[in-house]
């Protein structure tokens, strides 16, 4: 599964997209394999959103190989 990345989280991983190799899983096991992955960014993963196939989810939400995910950090400004 392709999780793509954006905003801070992209500068700080060097990359905007990681391919995961979960099969099925949760949104809750994508943000532990990418925090195990890219050890950098796992600070901004636990305050950050998850979108699956353009919708917030939470990390219990199931996640199949075919579903677009998106990793949102938190935007501050004012």
């Amino acid at each position: 599964m392709t999780v793509r990345l954006f905003a801070r989280v992209r500068e700080a991983a060097g990359t905007d997209m990681v391919d995961l190799d979960l099969g099925t899983g949760s949104v809750g096991e994508i943000r532990s394999a990418l925090a195990d992955r890219i050890p950098p960014i796992a600070g901004l993963i636990a305050r950050s959103a998850l979108a699956v196939n353009g919708e917030y989810a939470p990390d219990d939400l199931p996640v199949s190989a075919a579903d677009e995910v998106a990793l949102i950090p938190p935007v501050s400004g004012g």
